[in-house]
């Protein structure tokens, strides 16, 4: 087998390390940390550099040693944490994430760098606990375990260990050589080899270690499952017991053999033979373990009393004489005598006729201390797997064809005779609801929480806060609110920049804000939520709120077509506009008007689009709204001409037919539709894409009152055909971008469909217009010069 396929894994779990670690770190309370996080923080780094180590990654051990070194001194108590000694540790992650994606590029990672961040931690380490790392020894690979020899002698001599460890059994469960090799050399990282011994079906590996369990299990599970391994601390002052000698029961006693019975139930079967007769020895691990029992019931009470727990293939009884063939058993070696903080497991001797009984009825300490690996039947099975993207989106793909031929196979089936093929109609029905099962809980798969997003603001809100000599809180909420993959991966640029405007414009420096009556400290606020088809996202701020006025006099100052009689809402947009900036001197933050625009398209391009609410002196809500995927969308079918169009459902408020009264013509050739009170902009389907055929009698058309980007439009079109859910294909990877269409589908026909983008439609509408206003003030004039020559 080859290691390298165990790369993705390694890169995966480490990135996730990273970001518990980063997670961690900023959650610290310098004056009291919280030991808890800084064993976590420690168990990260520790569990990296392990993998590191087995993988060859020379770079990235070498520079987890050192911050492992670092950390196991804070969580000692010896090195004393600041707010500067944690912001180097968070340099330290960012180095290690720079690195872990230097090795998975299959590059080498920034020597000059590498050497910086060593020369770093060496500096803090001599300055604060006036000691160096190791010596020095991040400069030099680690060293490589040296074999052991495979023969284990009959009397193990006392493993004496230089930093004090615990010493364990390691069982190793149908690994391969290679594989062993590997694991040998990881756990001569970890502490010392006494000695390994054993083949492909079991093989044990006797280590000295002051590591914790959980460690060890971290390292080697970048190598093998979790169920081909046993941690157990050695038994103290045990002797030996071969491999193949028979465990023989006296005369009226049997051996009761428990075959994958975990330790629970092991403990409670020893206490219920105890209750039988008298536990004369026990011993072996979860796989098979035997106990010997001096009792005068049938082997059927045994076996009516022990079927309460576990099933009878589980469970063997031999009477009196009967050898049992023992499955191997751990060869134990000797603790050091100086280690009294070690728990040793209390393995019963065998049974020993010159001896005597001398044990008593079984007590929950008197069981063997299980091995902390799980037997294959009955160890819990893992609550979930790794799979690729690009395999979810095949699945993706596939079923988006599955509801493109169910559609074809819905118009088929709605020409025919309902009454005389009435079973088929059932079939079909059912066969829509299936499907449509089958895609939402497939496009659950790739829905991941806003906590992916979200995780990633503390570090950005702590590094900004701190350069523009803020207080701020941070705040998220509906962390659990699920996206779409794809789209939280393409929001995080957009909120971040949004996050910073709002911590560099929006909340005011902590003087102006007491001077104000406000707490010193700002509150920022990330919260997402769903709404019918969508996911909300808000960034919320208690700082100052935007200034009318001086946005105003800036987009004078810009050249921007601006009025007085605007609305807030139309003002707040204009922070938006390409190269806007109110901010009086540019910094690293912010001040070049570059950004904001990009953010609104990048929304846009979403799917989505953004509003703004915004209170002087109160603060200011930034609020984006996104379609939950992009993959398949809920659709109003509506024709124009001869043209069938897709409308976002999402975007559909209602319907109704225009009465004459109600239209109203304005400058130019604009027209609004007065609905409740309110004046919409009428945008014909017809005109705005050219679609021949069409009705153009206002009053004869249908007005769908549509939203886009926080605004309400009248859409004019001939029919509404009826809703349907769509496949969306992109056009622009298939063709190029259409004004005023996003999209396309196919339908049940075999016919493609433009899906219809609400404000490009209006934009294009406009712009058409705008066209033709010289060519009819041309002809207005014409009309007058031939009018005037008449008279």
């Amino acid at each position: 087998m080859d290691i390298t396929d165990f790369y993705d894994t390694f890169f995966e779990e480490a990135e996730e390390l990273l970001a518990d670690m980063e997670r961690y770190l900023l959650e610290l309370d310098v004056d009291e940390p919280d030991t808890e996080q800084l064993n976590a923080i420690f168990r990260a780094a520790h569990s990296i550099k392990g993998g590191a180590g087995t993988f060859g990654f020379d770079v990235l051990q070498r520079t987890t040693h050192l911050f492992e070194n670092l950390l196991d001194h804070t969580r000692k108590g010896e090195l004393k944490l600041r707010r500067d000694i944690v912001d180097i540790f968070l340099e330290t992650k960012d180095m290690l994430s720079d690195q872990l994606n230097a090795y998975r590029n299959s590059d080498e990672p920034d020597q000059e760098a590498f050497e910086r961040i060593c020369e770093t931690l060496q500096r803090l380490a001599l300055e604060e606990i006036g000691q160096d790392l190791d010596g020095g020894a991040a400069a030099t690979p680690p060293p490589k375990a040296e074999p052991v020899a495979e023969a284990v002698p009959d009397n193990l001599p006392e493993a004496v260990n230089p930093a004090g460890g615990e010493q364990r059994i390691v069982t190793l469960l149908n690994v391969g050589e290679k594989d062993r090799q590997l694991l040998v050399e990881e756990l001569g990282q970890l502490g010392e080899v006494v000695s390994h011994q054993g083949d492909e079906q079991r093989y044990e590996v006797v280590l000295v270690s002051s590591d914790s369990d959980d460690d060890i299990e971290a390292v080697m599970c970048f190598i093998i499952d979790g169920d081909q391994f046993q941690i157990k601390p050695a038994a103290s002052g045990q002797p030996e017991v071969a491999a193949d000698t028979p465990l023989v029961a006296g005369e009226g006693e049997r051996v009761v053999t428990l075959l994958n019975v975990g330790e629970k139930d092991r403990q409670l079967l020893v206490e219920e033979l105890g209750q039988l007769g008298e536990v004369v020895s026990q011993q072996g691990d979860e796989a098979r373990y035997e106990v010997v029992l001096a009792s005068s019931v049938s082997n059927d009470d045994i076996e009516a009393v022990m079927g309460f727990i576990i099933d009878a293939d589980q469970l063997q009884i031999s009477s009196a004489g009967a050898a049992i063939e023992t499955a191997t058993v751990e060869k134990t070696a000797v603790m050091p005598a100086s280690t009294d903080t070690v728990k040793v497991a209390d393995t019963p001797k065998p049974a020993d006729k010159s001896v005597g009984r001398s044990t008593p009825k079984a007590t929950n300490d008197d069981a063997s201390k299980p091995a902390r690996g799980k037997a294959k039947t009955k160890g819990p099975e893992s609550s979930s797997i790794r799979v690729s993207v690009d395999k979810v989106d095949q699945i993706i793909n596939l079923v988006g064809e599955l509801i493109i031929t169910q559609s074809m196979l819905d118009q088929t089936v709605s020409e025919i005779d309902g009454v005389a093929d009435s079973a088929l109609l059932n079939g079909m029905s059912l066969l829509q609801r299936n499907a449509r099962d089958l895609q939402e809980s497939v496009m659950s798969i790739r829905m991941i929480p806003m906590d992916f997003v979200f995780s990633r603001f503390p570090r950005v809100v702590r590094e900004t806060a701190g350069k523009l000599g803020k207080e701020i809180e941070l705040t998220t909420e509906g962390e659990s609110t699920e996206l779409d993959k794809s789209l939280t991966e393409r929001i995080i640029d957009p909120l971040t920049h949004l996050v910073r405007n709002s911590l560099d414009h929006g909340i005011e420096p902590p003087d102006v804000r007491e001077a104000a009556g406000k707490p010193r400290t700002g509150k920022l606020v990330l919260s997402a939520k769903h709404q019918g088809g969508n996911i909300i996202i808000e960034v919320i701020d208690d700082g100052a709120g935007l200034n009318r006025d001086r946005l105003l006099a800036k987009a004078r100052e810009n050249g921007l077509p601006v009025s007085d009689s605007m609305s807030d809402d139309e003002v707040w947009q204009l922070i938006f506009a390409p190269g806007f900036s109110t901010a009086k001197e540019v910094t690293d933050v912010s001040g070049r008007g570059v950004g904001m625009d990009v953010v609104k398209r990048n929304i846009q391009g979403m799917g989505g689009h953004v509003l703004i609410m915004s209170r002087p002196g109160e603060g200011t809500t930034i609020r984006i709204v996104l379609p939950l995927t992009l993959a398949i969308l809920d659709g109003m079918s509506i024709k124009v001409g001869d043209e069938m169009f897709i409308l976002p459902l999402s975007a559909v408020l209602e319907s109704l037919q225009p009465a004459k009264e109600d239209l109203y013509a304005m400058a130019g050739d604009d027209v609004v539709l007065k609905v409740r009170d309110e004046y919409l902009p009428v945008v014909a389907v017809h005109e705005a894409l050219d679609v021949p055929n069409a009705k153009t009698k206002l009053t004869e058309t249908i007005a769908v009152i549509v939203q886009g980007e926080g605004r309400r439009y009248a859409l004019l079109v001939d029919d509404l055909v009826g809703q349907q859910q769509v496949v969306v294909k992109n056009l622009e990877t298939n063709y190029r971008k259409v004004p005023g269409v996003s999209a396309a589908t196919i339908l049940g026909d075999g016919s493609v469909a433009l899906i219809l983008d609400i404000t490009g439609l209006h934009r294009l509408s406009r712009a058409k217009k705008e066209k033709r206003r010289p060519e009819r003030e041309l002809q207005s004039l014409e009309a007058l010069t031939d009018k005037a020559l008449e008279t």
